[in-house]
Formats: C-alpha cells, structure tokens, sequence
C-alpha cells in the first residue's frame, strides 16, 4: 500500500536534514513516512555520494577564523567543495562556522582529532561533512584544521578573515587588553597580504634555506663568480629573502618607512608576536 507523504513532513524532514524538498519526498516515500528512516536514507545517499565524488578537486570553499571570548584561543578551519557558488553560500558557511565552533570549544590537537569530535547528539563532525555532501551535490571536506592557544595573563589571538572567506589568519600577540587589538588585526592583515613563511629567520624551514641557498649559489656561478665565492655571495643574498619572507622583518603593508617589528614597537616597545597562523583556499 502507497503512503501518502504530507507537505508538513516534507518541511520537517527538509528543516532537519537540509536536504531539497525532492530528495526528503523521495526518502520519506522509500522510508515509508517514518522520518527516522528517511534520515539514515539521506545521510547514505551523502555518504554514496562522497564515496562517487572523492577523486574531484575541491579547491573552493570557506575558511573560518573564531577566537574565544577572552582572545586567549584561536581557531581556523577551512571547509571545502568544488564550486565557489556553492562556497559563497549561506548555508555552507554557516556549517564551516559551526564546525569552527566544535573547534573552538575543545582545541583538538589534529585535523583527525577534529572530525571525531561529536558535532552534535547524533554524529560526529566527519558523519557531518560527509551527511552533507548529499546536501550540497559536491565533494565537501575539512581541508585544514589550525590553532593557537596562549595561556591566561600571557597575550591575546587576534583573528582576521580575508575576501569574503577566502583566507583567514590568527596572530598572537605577547600583551593582552585593547589597546593591542588593532595592532594585533594589522598584523593579520599583513599575514594574508604578504604571506611570509616564517615569524622570523629561525622559524624558516632549514629545507627551504637550503633551497634557496642552493638557488643563489647556481645564479652566481652562472653569473661566472669563482666557486670559493660563491657561498658568500649566495648568503649575502639570503639578507633579502629573509626580509621578505619572515613576517618580523617585513615591510610593513599600511607604511613603508617602518617593519612590522617596528610597527609593533611604536605601540609598545615590548609588543611582539609569538606564533601567527595562515589558511587559504587553492
């Protein structure tokens, strides 16, 4: 015997799941009207879906950064998929902010640490995402999970997010109280603008100097500079990829005639930073 499938059911199932109104017509009529069973019907079809999905390319999305009350944590995670109509919308940064909130409430230690976490009485983050690929049509994944957590009375996480969701940065200042927030933002900005690698030249991946010097050295002897010269010649030239690719010895963005070290100085002499992290999209 058919079942008939009221509207109100529909709406019900649709307000739940988030699913189109066709797909719950269609889960409800399979689960024979018992909304429980269209449920675990929807959350399959996602989970068939991810599965069909999983070798397509989600480079679009949102990325979220939340700190908490007292600035003392931060947070940044960026949900993907694979269009940006689908990455702009409502409903898809709503869910990256709110898996940004399990997040922030419990500062797990890992990306993998994160999707375990229940996201609510019934799944867990990862069922979540994947529940909602079947939502959205597209391949959907948490790409990236990052934090800084600075203890009480020892400074603040300052978030910044950047072209409607397309990056996010959080940078930690050493001084807590207000009057370090608009610096600590600036910062930020300069963070997303500049991209530096590193807080300073000690924090540089010694591959990536070892790269570099490597590059130099081959430039200088092409250049036809003798081989008992040309390290010195390639660690001259290091000076001004550290200048440009450590975040204290930058220029700073918003004026020229200071670095961000200094910048941070004519606020207070002891201001600094002391971590500082940078998701983007791509």
């Amino acid at each position: 015997m058919d079942v008939k499938i009221s509207a109100k059911d529909v709406k019900e199932l649709r307000d739940i799941s988030g699913a189109g109104m066709m797909d719950c017509k269609k889960a409800l009529t399979e689960a024979g009207g018992n909304i429980e069973e269209a449920i675990a019907i929807l959350r399959k079809k996602g989970q068939k879906l991810s599965a069909k999905r999983a070798d397509r390319d989600a480079k679009e999305g949102a990325v979220i950064a939340l700190t908490s009350a007292n600035r003392n944590n931060g947070i940044i995670v960026r949900l993907s998929c694979e269009t940006d109509f689908v990455g702009k919308g409502e409903a898809f940064i709503a869910l990256a902010t709110s898996i940004g909130e399990v997040a922030l409430k419990n500062l797990p230690d890992t990306l993998e640490d994160l999707l375990a976490l229940p996201y609510d009485a019934e799944m867990n983050v990862g069922d979540k995402v994947t529940e909602q690929v079947g939502v959205f049509g597209e391949k959907v994944e948490v790409k990236a999970y990052e934090k800084v957590v600075t203890a009480a009375g020892e400074g603040q996480v300052l978030p910044y997010i950047h072209m409607g969701n397309r990056a996010a940065v959080l940078v930690a200042l050493n001084m807590e109280g207000p009057d370090y927030v608009e610096p600590g933002k600036n910062v930020a900005m300069q963070v997303a603008a500049m991209k530096p690698l590193g807080l300073n030249k000690d924090s540089i991946d010694p591959a990536v100097i070892e790269k570099e010097m490597e590059i130099n050295m081959d430039q200088a002897r092409q250049l036809g500079k003798p081989e008992a010269m040309l390290e010195r010649i390639a660690s001259g030239k290091m000076n001004k990829f550290f200048k440009e690719n450590t975040l204290m010895a930058q220029i700073y963005v918003k004026d020229s005639s200071m670095t961000v070290e200094s910048y941070l100085q004519s606020a207070n002499k002891d201001l600094t930073v002391t971590a500082f992290k940078h998701v983007a999209l791509g």
